[in-house]
């Protein structure tokens, strides 16, 4: 089923008993499969018709029964998926959320209203992420795994209550980082979990003491404006 108001780039597949509504864009090569769910309205009680969108971006692997909703007018007017995503059988992408490119959603996984899910994210089978949090790039999350505040770039996150239990060595080796940025991480990975003061202040001193472009990334990431708190090194 494919509704009147959505837009198809070149080489999309739909297969059968997929549904595509809304005002939806679909990005070239990117793949619908059955009982899949694309661009209906948002489960958010406050909406009343909007005209707000779902924009889906290239090469994108939407599996089996898959939801993904539009936005809100009052969370911006758009939920966004990024490039090359692999959403994975019952996966469900809320309304306003933003998902950078490459990032994997495995089965059964729900982000909630308004998240935000940088590059290259992981999040294990049977998670959840809380409405408005924001998970940054390179981040793993475990499975059966319950994310309630923002997670650090290149995070690891484990356990049903969502610890912050490391730093994604795994994919940060894949992605082929230096040996030298990944001891600065380790370092400051070190220094968040065990400097004192408040942990803005910590990322803040990090920042001072590194020019590793992935420590940068990380104290920028935890000085941005932000409505949840952060999961915390223990």
């Amino acid at each position: 089923v494919v509704g009147p108001e959505v837009a198809l780039g070149p080489d999309v597949v739909l297969k059968p008993h997929a549904v595509v509504t809304g005002r939806t864009d679909l990005g070239e090569g990117t793949v619908v499969f059955p009982g899949a769910v694309v661009g209906e309205v948002p489960q958010d009680l406050k909406y009343r018709g909007e005209a707000t969108r779902l924009v889906v971006g290239k090469r994108n692997r939407i599996r089996e029964g898959a939801t993904l909703n539009i936005g809100t007018e009052g969370g911006g007017g758009v939920t966004r998926v990024g490039d090359d995503c692999l959403l994975m059988t019952g996966a469900h992408v809320g309304h306003d959320v933003w998902i950078g490119d490459r990032v994997i959603l495995v089965n059964q996984v729900a982000v909630a209203g308004h998240c935000v899910i940088e590059d290259d994210v992981i999040i294990g089978g049977l998670s959840g992420v809380h409405q408005f949090v924001r998970i940054g790039r390179g981040a793993m999350i475990g499975a059966v795994t319950m994310v309630t505040a923002d997670v650090i770039p290149f995070g690891l996150v484990q356990g049903p209550r969502g610890a912050l239990d490391g730093l994604n060595l795994v994919g940060l080796k894949r992605r082929g980082v230096s040996r030298a940025d990944i001891a600065a991480l380790r370092a400051a990975f070190r220094s968040l979990a065990e400097g004192e003061g408040a942990f803005i202040d910590r990322a803040k001193r990090i920042e001072q003491d590194s020019d590793s472009p992935y420590v940068q990334e990380i104290a920028r990431f935890v000085q941005a404006q932000s409505d949840r708190q952060f999961l915390t090194p223990h």
